[in-house]
């Protein structure tokens, strides 16, 4: 970002470029490898394993984290701690950035969010947490917007506002393979989930940046697969409306790589033409899900 300042005594301005860093988390699916790659500081996801906490990508893959869910034992998500949210900040700060961009977890989905605005404000300005609602893959669209606004020259105040004014053009669905989430979460009672078990019940859930909701129910992994897809070309034809362009991303918890390409395949049959990409579902998702849930989020893209 290049800034025209008026400098004292002269009439002439002074371009001062302006060096603004971007942040996510692991919850974008963006670990510390492909970060460094992209321009993009990431911080990692806790994770709490049998009573040990571990950090997504660091310390715990994917492979091991959908084995443990296979194996039943207990695991959560916490939020990132908020004394190492802002020693990044003030890292990046110290190493020759004027401002950063943060774009963290939904507010809907986690307080992590609010937090941080509220720290933010003791930065006077050169700290702009981003709340557009995403979580998973589609908050990796997010991340993918603001690389692309700043090459543009956009500032992270720019950033931001477009951000958050674009977040509701995103949507996410996700299809599970047991109700067991919902009696977690008491949206289903323990009789329901053992009934849905037997039936081959698959809950069909969706987002818009808020929590997941339950939006149907469908007999059968492949059909509940196949109605997601169909879901997902209607709102890929509204978002794409006035010849707007799309991110489209598919993800999925599978122990089984084979179950995992069906899923990735079947989703770009679906969308030949688009760049779909395919990733492990995050764990801040998977954690709550449990074994072989499968998702797609369509963003708009906001950077035009």
């Amino acid at each position: 970002m290049w800034v025209n300042r008026q400098s004292i005594g002269r009439e002439n301005s002074i371009l001062i470029a302006m060096k603004t860093a971007i942040i996510t988390d692991s919850n974008s699916g963006i670990f510390e490898a492909e970060g460094k790659a992209l321009g993009v500081f990431v911080l990692p996801m806790p994770v709490i394993l049998n009573n040990e906490a571990y950090f997504e990508g660091e310390n715990l893959s994917h492979e091991q984290l959908f084995r443990c869910l296979y194996e039943h034992k207990k695991v959560s998500t916490s939020q990132p701690n908020i004394v190492d949210v802002c020693a990044m900040w003030e890292t990046v700060l110290s190493e020759g950035y004027d401002e950063v961009v943060y774009i963290p977890m939904s507010s809907g989905l986690s307080s992590s969010c609010a937090v941080a605005q509220g720290l933010a404000q003791e930065y006077n300005g050169c700290v702009q947490v981003v709340d557009n609602r995403r979580v998973s893959v589609t908050l990796r669209h997010a991340v993918m917007d603001a690389l692309c606004l700043r090459e543009r020259g956009l500032n992270a105040m720019q950033i931001r506002e477009i951000l958050e004014n674009t977040a509701g053009d995103s949507i996410i669905y996700l299809g599970v393979s047991t109700l067991e989430y919902f009696k977690l979460n008491g949206r289903a009672t323990a009789a329901s989930a053992a009934i849905a078990t037997v039936l081959n019940i698959k809950p069909l859930l969706v987002s818009r940046g808020d929590k997941f909701e339950a939006c149907d129910k469908i007999r059968g992994k492949v059909k509940c697969q196949k109605k997601l897809i169909s879901n997902m070309r209607a709102e890929a034809e509204r978002l794409t409306a006035n010849g707007a362009r799309i991110y489209v991303g598919a993800a999925g918890s599978f122990a089984d790589a084979e179950a995992a390409a069906e899923w990735e395949n079947m989703v770009k049959e679906a969308f030949p033409e688009q760049d779909v990409r395919y990733d492990p579902l995050t764990f801040s998702v998977a954690c709550h899900t449990r074994p072989d849930p499968f998702a797609m989020g369509i963003s708009r893209v906001a950077a035009e």
